[in-house]
């Protein structure tokens, strides 16, 4: 096998299972802080619960998002030397950033877990939540604009191979970066909220604990409510997205549509099969004119075609496939979430609960399928900006280390990241297998709730 081929089979292996945690990472405080809110606004034990337990599982999956980001990071200097060698002098303010992000959310998380009894006011420790997302979330942010400097480089003169008169915040907020990091930021938020929504609703359906349904019917309802709140920003990330690639990036988006002429009134393909040679698209659902509508707000707009792109600088066009899989899978958790809610609304007319077996089958699928949209966006995101590791200055071929052992290299990660994996899903299962959350409830508050304090004035 090819020494670039495989470096990115293991780069884009390893980023893949990474991606998994890093969505984690991102959208999991934002659920616990939401959580502890309505526990202590609602005097409600039952949030404040679902809240601890949540961050309680978090610790597990950020230990891992924590050995997977280093791999990363080493790869990025082993498999890539020469990226790292021009790149890295440009782009290492934000790779240094995220570094800190992390720490700041990791001590902040850790006074978190073990203060949660000892405020005598509560909105005290609800206070620690502040720090843990604004962590989380930079992360996310600093690592996004690295990502988003391969795609649209800037901030240095490029003169005899060399990047020159380097300027590392123009290159950190490069032209992509403020588009790029809201996409992956609400995503992971949206990703999020229908994980916990399948959770509740696969509790609901199968779960030993009777006494635990209004627990997962109050757990459901919030992640709902999150969940279609961020879809639709979603919707929107999408919508500028594709407005910046029209305008900055044609030949990607040109690919993720096999749109091959230069033409106004263009169509939006989505599905079908493409024959590369006579570049035939059969089988394929076209809504007429709207991909001239999303790329400029006008059914006029130009865009631009494949043909007018240089064979060796086009993206493959298999793209196309992650592109429907993206769209398909994120418009399900949207439409989901609205029918959750449609249902709610109208259920004394149509005599059919938020909480039907069918329905919650239905939210089960949200937070696996959310997740197969961000794996297809990211591969989009990444196969899109080829063949360049660095858009316009550096190709991946350019880029990869001349040593040997990357096949052996691939085979070994492979295997860690199975252990990693099982071991993580294992970790998180016995966390709470056999225990309810009532019982979790009772131990932590008590009969009478957030309401009961000790003689310290602390939580029971």
């Amino acid at each position: 096998m090819d020494e670039v081929l495989i470096g990115r089979v293991l780069t884009g292996m390893t980023l893949g299972f990474h991606i998994i945690f890093a969505t984690i990472g991102v959208g999991v405080p934002i659920v616990f802080m939401v959580l502890e809110f309505l526990g202590i606004r609602k005097k409600d034990a039952q949030y404040l619960t679902m809240a601890r337990r949540i961050a309680k599982g978090y610790t597990v999956t950020v230990a891992v998002g924590v050995v997977t980001g280093t791999i990363i990071g080493l790869q990025l200097s082993l498999i890539w030397p020469d990226f790292m060698r021009l790149g890295g002098q440009i782009i290492a303010l934000p790779l240094f950033m995220e570094t800190f992000a992390f720490f700041f959310e990791a001590i902040f998380l850790g006074i978190f877990l073990y203060t949660w009894d000892r405020f005598k006011n509560p909105w005290y420790h609800w206070l620690l939540n502040i720090p843990i997302v604004i962590g989380s979330t930079l992360s996310a942010v600093f690592i996004t604009t690295v990502n988003s400097f391969m795609n649209t480089p800037a901030g240095f003169d490029f003169e005899g191979g060399e990047f020159l008169n380097v300027d590392p915040l123009a290159a950190m907020f490069n032209p992509s970066s403020w588009v790029r990091v809201f996409h992956v930021v609400v995503t992971a938020y949206m990703t999020i909220a229908f994980l916990m929504a399948t959770i509740s609703a696969v509790k609901l359906l199968r779960s030993s604990h009777k006494e635990d349904r209004t627990y997962h019917k109050k757990g459901l309802k919030v992640m709902m409510s999150i969940g279609v709140i961020m879809a639709g920003f979603t919707l929107l990330a999408g919508d500028l997205t594709a407005k910046f690639l029209h305008e900055h990036q044609p030949e990607k988006l040109a690919a993720f549509e096999w749109h091959f002429e230069t033409e106004e009134r263009a169509d939006l393909v989505l599905f079908g099969i493409l024959d590369e040679e006579t570049q035939e698209i059969k089988y394929e659902l076209r809504i007429p004119w709207a991909l001239s509508f999303l790329a400029g707000n006008s059914f006029d707009t130009e865009v631009t075609g494949l043909n007018e792109i240089p064979e060796d600088e086009r993206p493959p066009l298999i793209i196309h496939y992650f592109f429907d899989l993206m769209v398909f899978f994120g418009m399900y958790g949207l439409g989901v979430a609205a029918v959750y809610f449609i249902v709610k609304f109208t259920k004394r007319w149509t005599k059919i609960h938020e909480h039907h077996p069918a329905l919650l089958y239905m939210y089960a699928l949200a937070g696996p399928l959310s997740f197969l949209a961000i794996e297809a966006g990211w591969f989009l995101a990444e196969m899109g900006r080829q063949p360049w590791i660095v858009r316009g200055y550096m190709r991946v071929s350019e880029a990869v280390t001349q040593a040997d052992g990357l096949g052996i290299a691939l085979i070994a990660f492979a295997m860690l990241y199975a252990v990693l994996g099982v071991t993580c899903i294992y970790v998180l299962l016995r966390m709470f297998k056999g225990k309810s959350a009532e019982e979790d409830k009772l131990n932590w508050y008590g009969e009478s709730g957030i309401a009961s304090k000790d003689e310290g004035g602390r939580l029971p």
